[in-house]
């Protein structure tokens, strides 16, 4: 996932008193108990809920104005996204956190064994500009369930969903307990410099080292939810006009800037030909056939991305798309064929609506293909055969894997969301999200009427060391 809030090498005065002062408030009223009661942390939710629903077209405003979203791509992706998350927390909730038996073992006993879970503390979260509030609320969400207190730091990028919510979120939750950091790179570098109970951020590799060696510092642990080239193989057999719809329906959603949208197809066999006609009919069907037209069509978050997409469109033949306007940051979906495997589009995670297609031979070529290069967030399949199915579930690694759609899985509230390797590290949503922002800690309590740990307590006679070896 691409996200530019990259901490500087020094750090601006002001930014990091009010970034030190701004934590050790958090720290202060965690200290007191207040977020560890469930009663407080439903109450959390339900405001959050409450909150999204009142404003509901507050931030469809501003996510139009960040990124050119339409009211349905914001609702679904976004605000109604972060609702259900919401819903499926607050339902299950009791039953995550409670308190688990586990057997004792005959040489301890009698004894009651436990984990309960606690909260970390204060949290921080650093979200990216792709997808501003869910991206930002999601975390939240998993964070306040779990009973810690939180910062939230937007991007910089997104301005006018930043400013929404360091607007209504401290109007909506517990001041003492939650905070919205907003700025760029010295407000993120200062708040790297504290001490947190956990880190979470999403964004790209090259930040993601940034702010795993800040934490380092502490201690601190991290999650890192990032991106990379999330492969698409098609196999000759499959439904082409379907799997067509489905690949552009995920590209291209959000203008293509999407940590799991499909990045690159790998075209097995003659599927190729036949797929640049079918994802062509896609996108007009989809967006007509003036995109830069269609109030469902995103646009390009900057000027520096813009010129960093539109560079890409030379790496091959251009099937359909290819149209640009700097002045609106716009970029029609581009699907390009012929395209060489070492171009550059091929290099980095394109973050964009550009769709390479790169022909292999065949299964053990598109394999190999994968496994050569980093482990993506995301692999996508379109096949008909269960024997591929399980070839590509055994002998590829991505953080996730999905047959017949793209982008889907993130909306399976029981999935953990998370790569791995280059991808990310961690995982959340749901009851991953308790695993990630709370503590198990074991409990063991054993009465002190009888005490058979005697056998275990020297002087070892031969006796003793033969009925230790038959309980152990």
């Amino acid at each position: 996932m691409s996200a530019d809030t990259r901490p500087a090498a020094t750090t601006d005065t002001a930014a990091t008193t009010d970034a030190a002062a701004t934590v050790s408030r958090l720290h202060a009223a965690f200290a007191t108990g207040r977020t560890k009661p469930l009663a407080w942390r439903k109450a959390q939710l339900r405001a959050l809920r409450r909150l999204l629903v009142e404003q509901e077209a507050a931030f469809t405003a501003a996510l139009r104005a960040d990124l050119g979203k339409s009211a349905a791509e914001a609702y679904t992706t976004e605000i109604g996204f972060t609702i259900t998350e919401i819903d499926h927390t607050l339902r299950h909730l009791d039953r995550w956190v409670r308190p688990r038996r586990i057997p004792v073992p005959l040489a301890l006993q009698p004894a009651r064994a436990r984990t309960v879970r606690e909260p970390l503390g204060t949290v921080l979260i650093i979200s990216p500009w792709n997808y501003p509030l869910q991206l930002a609320l999601a975390p939240l969400v998993g964070a306040l369930a779990a009973g810690n207190c939180a910062v939230v730091k937007p991007s910089e990028l997104a301005p006018a969903t930043s400013a929404a919510l360091a607007h209504w979120l401290p109007r909506t939750l517990d001041r003492q307990a939650a905070a919205v950091v907003e700025g760029g790179v010295p407000e993120t570098t200062a708040l790297l410099e504290q001490r947190f109970d956990h880190v979470f951020y999403t964004g790209n590799g090259t930040v993601g080292r940034i702010v795993m060696t800040a934490a380092a510092r502490h201690l601190t642990p991290v999650t890192l939810e990032l991106g990379g080239k999330s492969p698409v193989v098609v196999e000759p057999g499959t439904d082409l006009a379907t799997a067509a719809r489905r690949i552009a329906w995920g590209k291209f959603m959000n203008a293509g800037q999407t940590c799991v949208a499909p990045d690159y197809v790998l075209a097995i066999g003659d599927t190729a030909t036949a797929l640049e006609r079918q994802l062509t009919a896609a996108i007009r069907e989809m967006y007509g056939t003036d995109p830069a037209k269609s109030p469902d069509y995103g646009r390009i978050v900057n000027e520096r991305h813009f010129e960093r997409l539109t560079a890409l469109l030379s790496d091959g033949r251009i099937v359909t798309g290819g149209d640009h306007d700097r002045a609106d940051r716009y970029l029609a979906p581009t699907v390009l064929a012929d395209v060489d495997p070492e171009a550059p589009v091929m290099r980095e995670e394109i973050f964009g609506p550009v769709l390479p297609i790169v022909r292999v031979p065949d299964l053990d070529a598109a394999i190999a293909f994968i496994t050569a290069r980093d482990k993506p967030l995301a692999l996508y399949a379109f096949t008909s055969s269960p024997a591929t199915k399980r070839r590509l579930a055994a002998e590829t690694s991505s953080g996730a894997l999905a047959f017949g759609v793209p982008n889907a899985h993130i909306a399976v509230p029981g999935f953990p969301f998370g790569g791995v390797g280059e991808s990310g590290l961690g995982g959340y949503h749901g009851a991953h999200s308790i695993d990630t922002f709370s503590h198990t800690k074991s409990v063991l309590d054993k009465p002190l009427l009888a005490d058979p740990l005697r056998l275990a307590y020297p002087p070892f006679t031969a006796v003793k060391s033969r009925l230790l070896r038959r309980l152990l």
